[in-house]
């Protein structure tokens, strides 16, 4: 795929994220998700790709566009598969809250594992941990081993998990980090379409994950079968995730930790985004300046 390419990704999610800003704090998820979706269609029609959605915004009959099987593109560019998220956040956006981004990732036509909507065990972190870390490992022992390579005591990781009940064994046993430091391991059951998106970003700077499936039920059980994955004591790694040359866009909706959110000045409108490629491991933050009585069709 042209490097090019990855600096055109970065207008589809300046398109949900510009759309799905103007309702941030309203109160209205359904909405704010919708304009995000739209938009990130839209944008898809000026991009020269002859794209697959492999991780969207549902199954075919349950979203009108972007979802799973779907066709973006011009029709006219490489064959790749799309993964996305129009909005990831969208009850965070909804309430003014703090981290809200649109997210797309595209690789070689089938170097995603394609997921249905159910969660997957993971643990994650960035370059200087890849090859450090075990999923079948204790995260004690995870800790240490992450420490060992990264030349610090335990006591200076800092582990993002996510709070829920399901997670109170796991925050308990490592309680040993500092919070003023930046995020050092990701660990915990989170959702399966996410996580691949998740691991395309982290192929990209090389970094390192491996996750494991873990349906909550029988139905999500079967959704896994109809796509062939039947073991589900498989452990993936980052390149059964996501593999090849992939190129990733992330652009800020509301303030967060990572990137800015959108803010709206007089005629128009600010964002900041990230691009990324695997094949390089370029990393480029964008910050872009919009025209309202400029901007493109879409």
């Amino acid at each position: 795929m042209e490097r090019n390419l990855a600096m055109e990704l970065v207008r589809v999610t300046e398109a949900a994220a510009l759309a799905s800003a103007r309702l941030m704090g309203r109160g209205d998820e359904m909405a704010t998700d919708v304009a995000a979706i739209e938009a990130m269609r839209k944008a898809f029609d000026a991009i020269a790709i002859d794209g697959t959605v492999v991780i969207g915004e549902g199954a075919e009959d349950a979203m009108p566009m972007l979802y799973v099987g779907e066709r973006v593109g011009t029709g006219q560019g490489p064959a790749t598969d799309v993964a996305l998220d129009a909005l990831e956040g969208a009850a965070i956006c909804a309430a003014g809250g703090y981290n809200a981004l649109s997210v797309i990732a595209i690789a070689e036509h089938g170097t995603f594992l394609r997921v249905p909507d159910t969660y997957m065990d993971k643990i994650a972190c960035g370059p200087e941990g890849r090859g450090a870390i075990d999923l079948d490992q204790r995260p004690r022992d995870n800790l240490k081993t992450l420490a060992d390579a990264r030349g610090v005591y335990v006591e200076d990781l800092t582990v993002a998990i996510l709070d829920r009940p399901r997670h109170n064994a796991l925050i308990e046993e490592v309680r040993t980090t500092r919070p003023d430091t930046g995020i050092d391991i990701l660990m915990g059951v989170g959702g399966a379409p996410q996580g691949v998106l998740a691991a395309a970003f982290l192929l990209c700077v090389g970094g390192d994950m491996q996750a494991r499936l873990k349906p909550r039920n029988e139905h999500e059980a079967g959704e896994l079968r109809k796509l062939g994955l039947f073991d589900l004591q498989r452990k993936y790694g980052i390149e059964e995730l996501a593999s090849g040359s992939v190129m990733c866009a992330a652009t800020g909706i509301t303030p967060g930790d990572y990137l800015h959110g959108v803010r709206y000045v007089k005629g128009g409108a600010v964002t900041n985004s990230v691009v990324m490629r695997s094949a390089t491991r370029t990393v480029r933050f964008i910050e872009a300046h919009h025209r309202f009585d400029r901007l493109p069709e879409y």
